[in-house]
C-alpha cells in the first residue's frame, strides 16, 4: 500500500577522506535506523567499495540501501550518481577511476578505510578521492543515464562544489533528474530562493560525514514500496507517486 517513505539519499561512509571514521557500515545503518529512515543512499567521494558492505549490514534489517556515488567532475561540480544495483555502479566505478589522477596523502587528506559489515578493515582505498576528475559534468550525466541511474546535482545552495556555485547557474541542456538542497535550507525556502528553477523536483539530504549529522534531513516521499523504482518515479511525479514538499 502507498505511503509516505523517509529518503536520505546523500550519506558518506568512512571511505569518504572527509567522513568521520565512526561512519562505518553497521554503525551508519543503526543510526539510519534510530532516525527513522526507510531508505538511504551512499554516495562516497568519487567510490563505491563500502556500498555492498552497508548492504550487507541492513540485510536482516528494514532500512533499504540505495547504491551510489558522488562524483566530483572536471568543473568541481558534486553529482549524486544513485543506481539500483551494484553491477551498474561497479561500471560507472570503473570509468572514474580511469578518469581520476593522484594518490591520497592520509596525513593531508584523511584516511579511506574499506570496512565490512563486522566492523573490519578490508583495506584502504589509495586513489585521491578528495580530488575531482577530469571527466565533464554534461559526461558525468550522460553516462549515469546510460548505466540506468539518477543524476542527481548536489547541495547546488552551497558555494563550494555546488552547481550555482561553480557555475552561476544551471545549464538547460543538462537533464537532471533532480536537484539536492542542503539540510540547512530546506526545500520550501529554496523555492522561494530559486524560483527559475521550478522545472526540477528538489530533494534535500543531511549530506552526513558524521554519525550525528544522520538524521538532520531526509525527503519524504509518497512510494508504493521502498525501491529505487519507485524513488525515479516520484522524481518523476509519475503514477501517483511524488515528493511531499
Amino acid at each position: 500500500m502507498p505511503r509516505v517513505f523517509r529518503c536520505n539519499l546523500h550519506m558518506h561512509t568512512c571511505l569518504s577522506p572527509c567522513a568521520e571514521l565512526d561512519m562505518y557500515p553497521e554503525a551508519l545503518v543503526r543510526e539510519a535506523l534510530a532516525c527513522s529512515l526507510d531508505i538511504i543512499a551512499i554516495s562516497d567521494h568519487n567510490a563505491s567499495e563500502n556500498v555492498r558492505y552497508v548492504q550487507s549490514a541492513a540485510r536482516d534489517t528494514p532500512l533499504v540501501i540505495i547504491p551510489g556515488m558522488e562524483v566530483a567532475t572536471r568543473e568541481e561540480v558534486h553529482v549524486l550518481a544513485l543506481f539500483e544495483g551494484l553491477d551498474e555502479l561497479a561500471s560507472l566505478q570503473e570509468f572514474v577511476y580511469g578518469r581520476l589522477q593522484g594518490v591520497n596523502d592520509e596525513d593531508a587528506f584523511g584516511c579511506q578505510a574499506i570496512v565490512n559489515e563486522q566492523g573490519e578493515v578490508e583495506g584502504f582505498n589509495e586513489h585521491l578521492l578528495i580530488g575531482a576528475t577530469d571527466i565533464p559534468l554534461n559526461d558525468v550525466v550522460d553516462t549515469v543515464h546510460s548505466l540506468g541511474g539518477l543524476a542527481i546535482a548536489s547541495h547546488i545552495d552551497r558555494p563550494a562544489f555546488g552547481i550555482i556555485g561553480q557555475l552561476g547557474f544551471v545549464p538547460d541542456d543538462i537533464p537532471f533528474d533532480a536537484l539536492e538542497i542542503s539540510w540547512g535550507l530546506g526545500i520550501a525556502r529554496a523555492r522561494q530562493r530559486y524560483p527559475e528553477l521550478g522545472r526540477f523536483p528538489f530533494i534535500t539530504s543531511s549530506d552526513a560525514h558524521y554519525l550525528k549529522d544522520i538524521g538532520k534531513a531526509c525527503t519524504r516521499m509518497y512510494l508504493e514500496s521502498p525501491s529505487f523504482a519507485e524513488i525515479r518515479l516520484a522524481l518523476a511525479s509519475r503514477d501517483g507517486r511524488y515528493i511531499l514538499e
